[in-house]
């Protein structure tokens, strides 16, 4: 079937954190929300009829796992990347979020040091440092608004003894894809360490232009034993609120040490929706996936040659995955907390301050996930602040 990704959706009843909670995070709540990684888009029709006929049935006890529940997570992955995985040693978690924060707390020990490549989703410090660990972060190298790994700092970073490296693969908040070459680069250097990987992948089903994703497990043996691997349908089709997502480990001797956490709090089950929903979307989400995929290139394309023709001052590069844009805004000459409050209180937008995600002042993120029709008036409101403080 053919989806409308322009047809406005009234989220006012959707008990939706990116609208109800612009209040709390940007102290007003007549903004244009574009920050937190959901879409104003309504799901894949094959989804939405698996949770009604669910529904329908009218009980919601407790929800057992079928397997053909881990057989859509194996088969998405060997279709979609060719990577062929032992569907014994996955396993079911809350999110990515808490898949990693369990990582960091499992496999490290207080003070231990944790790596990761910057600038990076920002939970990424939280996940390291609510338990008591230390952010190691090396900084990503930027050209003409392009970003690569700094390998020479990399290494650097690696002899100070770091317990874990996270990898965001590919990247958040600038959309790389990383290469073959530069996933084994890092992961050459991490065996020569002894540096354990935590993958997160939950963007990767978000590829743009014909970019391939590489799962960094799928390379070599030798980088499947040293990697625990975060995937989840959620962020693909925006089903972030059924809570699921699924982990890949290197044997089961790690498998049984990080489920034995959730044991112990007994949070092993599916809900009776996200059980449906995840193994629906991915045995019959890609067409959805696929028309979203265009949708989304082409709001990238709209933003970054409006900017160029009418709001210069603000660069941006096409991402090569996410539906996440990252806005150099440095020529505005708006330092810390001023841009944060020229993006809110003059253009009227919910942005993601760039500074959260460890970058210098002068960044934000812009999630181009929603109707064109939102853009539009999310760069006009842009365009005339900018150009009031020009005047």
């Amino acid at each position: 079937m053919n989806y409308n990704f322009n047809e406005p959706v009234d989220r006012s009843k959707n008990f939706s954190v990116k609208y109800d909670e612009l209040k709390k995070k940007f102290g007003r709540d007549d903004l244009i929300p574009l920050w937190i990684a959901d879409m104003d888009l309504k799901a894949a029709q094959p989804v939405i009829e698996a949770i009604q006929k669910r529904a329908e049935q009218g009980i919601f006890g407790y929800t057992s796992r079928p397997d053909s529940y881990f057989d859509a997570v194996c088969n998405w992955q060997e279709r979609r990347n060719n990577w062929k995985i032992n569907k014994d040693l996955v396993g079911f978690n809350l999110g990515v979020v808490p898949a990693l924060c369990t990582a960091v707390k499992e496999f490290s020990n207080e003070n231990d040091k944790v790596l990761f490549l910057k600038p990076v989703y920002s939970e990424f410090f939280d996940a390291v440092e609510n338990w008591g660990r230390i952010s190691l972060t090396s900084e990503l190298k930027e050209e003409n608004h392009f970003f690569t790994v700094d390998f020479e700092d990399f290494e650097e970073k690696l002899k100070e003894d770091p317990k874990l490296f996270i990898l965001c693969n590919p990247h958040n908040p600038v959309g790389r894809v990383w290469t073959r070459e530069e996933l084994v680069k890092m992961g050459e250097l991490c065996l020569k360490y002894n540096v354990m990987v935590i993958s997160d992948e939950i963007h990767s089903d978000l590829m743009l232009w014909g970019n391939k994703h590489i799962p960094f497990a799928s390379i070599s043996k030798e980088f499947s034993d040293i990697t625990i691997t975060c995937v989840s349908a959620t962020k693909t089709f925006n089903l972030a609120g059924l809570q699921a997502s699924s982990t890949v480990f290197p044997n089961k001797e790690v498998k049984d040490k990080f489920e034995d956490f959730w044991q112990r709090m007994d949070i092993t089950r599916n809900n009776c929706f996200s059980l449906v929903a995840v193994e629906t979307a991915y045995n019959y989400g890609e067409e959805w996936l696929n028309q979203l995929l265009t949708h989304i290139e082409g709001n990238m394309i709209y933003v970054k040659e409006y900017c160029e023709k009418n709001i210069p001052q603000i660069k941006t590069r096409l991402p090569e995955s996410t539906y996440l844009m990252w806005l150099d805004c440095r020529d505005l000459n708006l330092e810390g907390d001023e841009l944060v409050r020229f993006i809110v209180n003059e253009a009227h937008l919910g942005l993601n301050d760039g500074r959260s995600f460890g970058a210098n002042s002068g960044f934000m993120r812009l999630n181009v996930a929603c109707p064109r029709g939102t853009l539009e008036q999310a760069m006009e409101n842009l365009k005339l602040a900018v150009d009031r403080r020009l005047k």
